[in-house]
């Protein structure tokens, strides 16, 4: 009976001893580092990962991720030092490095966001509210983040946060404002559009008549020349014919009523009207061309 008591009492011992073993041990993994808290005063932070101990059933362990954290941050419109809107939809990075100090101030990451987007949000409108639309948008744009970085980080330290790093995803105008500017850049280069058009005819225009006065230049020089040339052709041709008519009358003029026959009598209409008699048919009635006695008698 007495040994039966005992085993159960040393079963007893033992499942406390397990319990109370298992209750005084905690992992730490390589991705979080735990705070330990002993009724509700802390007490120790663990960042190396492996196997710990504590009080058991009276201090706590409170996980918190110490991996690079994400805060999308949602689109905020910031007004630029010229008065233009910007919509700007920007995001940071960020992780915990004082786990003490982290769950004194804030306590958990879901309220460690909402802290960081109101200062993210300040950081953005004071540090864009200083430059212009065309610094934010393409000049200075990295520069900017850095700042937004350095400034929200400073903020964040008092709360155990270091902010790695802060991207503008991107910075528009309003549609409203959007559509507006984009009529002004459409109008815009419809003038431009139309003033080298305008520019283009000038030139085609000019071109075309300086053309035109080359061309006439040319064919007047041209029809001059013809015009010589034709006159010393016909000098030529005159003084071939004088030439000839004073080496043989007789035959220059059988070759001259030759031509005016062959250019009277065509072969679709070889009508006339002229008398027989008549001086051009002298050739028809005597081969030397010589009127009869008679036909020179008559009255």
């Amino acid at each position: 009976m007495r040994s039966g008591i005992s085993g159960i009492v040393a079963l007893v011992v033992v499942l406390l001893i397990v319990v109370l073993g298992y209750a005084s041990i905690f992992t730490v993994r390589e991705t979080e580092q735990v705070l330990v808290v002993r009724l509700g005063e802390p007490k120790r932070v663990v960042t190396a990962p492996g196997l710990n101990f504590k009080v058991p059933f009276i201090d706590t362990v409170i996980s918190i991720d110490k991996r690079i954290l994400d805060l999308e941050n949602p689109a905020q419109e910031v007004i630029a030092s010229d008065q233009k809107r910007l919509v700007v939809d920007a995001f940071a990075r960020y992780r915990i490095k004082n786990a003490l100090r982290f769950y004194q101030s804030i306590g958990s990451i879901p309220a460690a966001n909402i802290q960081l987007t109101t200062l993210l949000n300040a950081s953005l409108r004071r540090v864009l509210g200083e430059v212009t639309f065309i610094q934010v948008v393409r000049d200075e744009r990295e520069a900017l983040m850095n700042r937004i970085r350095d400034q929200l980080d400073r903020e964040a330290d008092g709360y155990g946060i270091q902010v790695v790093d802060v991207r503008i995803r991107r910075a528009d105008l309003p549609e409203q404002n959007s559509q507006a500017v984009y009529q002004r850049m459409q109008t815009e280069r419809q003038r431009e559009a139309a003033e080298f058009r305008a520019q283009g005819g000038q030139k085609a225009q000019e071109i075309r008549s300086r053309a035109d006065r080359e061309a006439t230049v040319i064919i007047a020089e041209a029809n001059s020349k013809a015009e010589q040339v034709r006159g010393e052709g016909d000098g030529e041709r005159n003084r071939l014919f004088a030439e000839a008519y004073g080496k043989d009358a007789d035959f220059f003029a059988f070759y001259r009523s030759m031509g005016a026959y062959e250019t009277g009598l065509k072969g679709n209409d070889t009508r006339f009207l002229l008398k027989p008699d008549s001086n051009f048919f002298r050739f028809f009635g005597n081969p030397s061309g010589q009127q009869p006695a008679a036909n020179a008698a008559r009255p």
